[in-house]
């Protein structure tokens, strides 16, 4: 059975998501964050020296006898866990298809986490951080436009059917209507954010997941 090392409020909940669609069964082990710090507990870096979650362990999956495997990285894991279920929400079986799957799969973390976690850090410096606060804005409407173009013609990421592309794209376009101006002026957006939540694998991702600030 897989295990997913979860950190409250993360990207890790985008693991037990997918492990849900997927219907792998695993077992959560959950870590909270540092009140003060909002960092994750040091516990985390007895599993991964880097000390991040996600991490999952698959205990029976490496080579030889019995021998498992550690993962880190979200992508990483996303792809393994696809690669174990057979391909079962993997790329589309066409190439225009297979290609914004990719895009998406790495866009997500690659392009849109950066100034995300910068306009967090911005937040945080209070007046220091406020002449930041619009350009960073501005960068960052250009890729909610971009996004919401994207979704004009189709209803998931990478074409009509929901992949791992789309649970990829969960965290940031959630935290992004937390906290980045992700609001109705971009309905094709906001409407993929109600088809996402009104799966029944998120709502029980959720429910072994336990709390989670961006649903």
């Amino acid at each position: 059975m897989i295990i997913v090392h979860h950190l409250e409020n993360s990207r890790s909940q985008r693991i037990l998501w997918l492990l849900e669609e997927l219907g792998l069964p695993y077992e959560v082990r959950r870590y909270t964050r540092n009140p003060k710090t909002m960092l994750a507990p040091p516990e985390l870096r007895r599993v991964h020296p880097l000390g991040k979650s996600p991490i999952i362990e698959d205990p029976g999956s490496g080579p030889g006898t019995g021998e498992g495997r550690v993962i880190a990285e979200t992508g990483a894991i996303v792809e393994y866990l696809v690669d174990k279920a057979g391909g079962r929400l993997g790329a589309p079986g066409h190439r225009d298809g297979v290609l914004r799957y990719r895009q998406f799969l790495h866009y997500a973390e690659g392009s849109m986490m950066p100034p995300l976690l910068a306009m967090l850090v911005v937040r945080r410096l209070g007046l220091l951080g406020r002449p930041a606060r619009k350009p960073l804005q501005r960068m960052f409407d250009q890729h909610l436009d971009w996004l919401e173009s994207e979704l004009a013609g189709r209803p998931w990421f990478a074409g009509d059917e929901f992949t791992a592309a789309d649970v990829m794209m969960s965290f940031p376009l959630e935290a992004a209507r937390h906290r980045a101006g992700l609001d109705e002026t971009r309905p094709n957006l906001i409407a993929w954010l109600e088809r996402i939540h009104a799966r029944p694998a998120y709502a029980e991702a959720l429910r072994r997941g336990g709390p989670y600030a961006y649903a």
